[in-house]
């Protein structure tokens, strides 16, 4: 059974950081590419962040130089470094792997950056 838990979410004023972790089970977590995505309240599910298999990262423009991924092979884990969040970083934001055909999410959990 494939497991992708999401923590490290919370409440903070503009200007703080968070850092989030997902770690998987299940999976040969070496393997697969890795992502973070966002959803805000009435808007669709944005890709924020992602990490290949190989550690090659990509980052949305509007998280450039303020947000970092990373991520811990041996501890079948990777990390959202945010920095300077904004208001517009409100979302519940979402663990993705996926490898070939196979994609798994993990639950969510809640950001939110009050001003």
């Amino acid at each position: 059974q494939v497991q992708l838990v999401e923590s490290g979410g919370g409440l903070v004023q503009v200007g703080g950081s968070l850092r989030l972790s997902c770690t998987a089970s299940g999976i040969i977590f070496s393997y697969y590419n890795m992502g973070w995505y966002r959803q805000a309240p009435g808007k669709q599910r944005e890709k924020v962040a992602s990490i290949t298999s190989r550690g090659r990262t990509n980052l949305a423009d509007t998280v450039k130089g303020r947000f970092t991924i990373s991520r811990d092979n041996a501890k079948n884990t990777v990390y959202l470094q945010m920095n300077s969040l904004k208001p517009e970083d409100t979302a519940v934001y979402y663990c993705n792997a996926n490898c070939m055909r196979d994609a798994y999410w993990g639950q969510g959990t809640q950001v939110t950056v009050s001003s």
